[in-house]
C-alpha cells in the first residue's frame, strides 16, 4: 500500500509500505495491505512505518527517524491529525 504523510508545511513522507501503525483516539491501530476503507482522527503519538521490501521513500523529511535495529522501520511523531485509507492508499494529514 502507499503511504503519504502531509503537514501544513510539507509532504514529509511518501512511499510503498507493508504496514503503518498510528495513534487513534480509541487506541493504537495498524493497517496492512488490502485493509478495509477507514477514516479516523489521530492523537499525539508516534506513527510507525514498515517499508515494503525494496521500497525507498520518494519523500523523507529530516524529522522522520530510522530504527536503529531495522532499516525498513521508520518513525514519525505527530500532535494529532486525520487519516484516510482507501484503495490501498493511506493519507495522513498531521499536525
Amino acid at each position: 500500500m502507499y503511504l503519504e504523510i502531509v503537514t501544513p508545511e510539507a509532504v514529509v513522507f511518501s512511499a510503498e509500505v507493508d504496514a503503518v501503525k498510528v495513534p487513534g483516539h480509541d487506541g493504537e491501530f495498524q493497517m496492512l495491505n488490502n485493509h478495509a476503507p477507514i477514516v479516523s482522527t489521530l492523537t499525539r503519538g508516534e506513527v510507525k512505518i514498515n517499508l515494503a521490501g525494496g521500497a525507498s521513500p520518494e519523500k523523507l523529511h529530516k524529522t522522520v527517524r530510522k530504527s536503529s535495529s531495522d532499516s525498513k522501520e521508520l518513525f514519525y511523531n505527530i500532535d494529532g491529525g486525520v487519516l484516510e485509507l482507501k484503495d490501498n492508499k493511506v493519507i495522513i494529514l498531521a499536525d
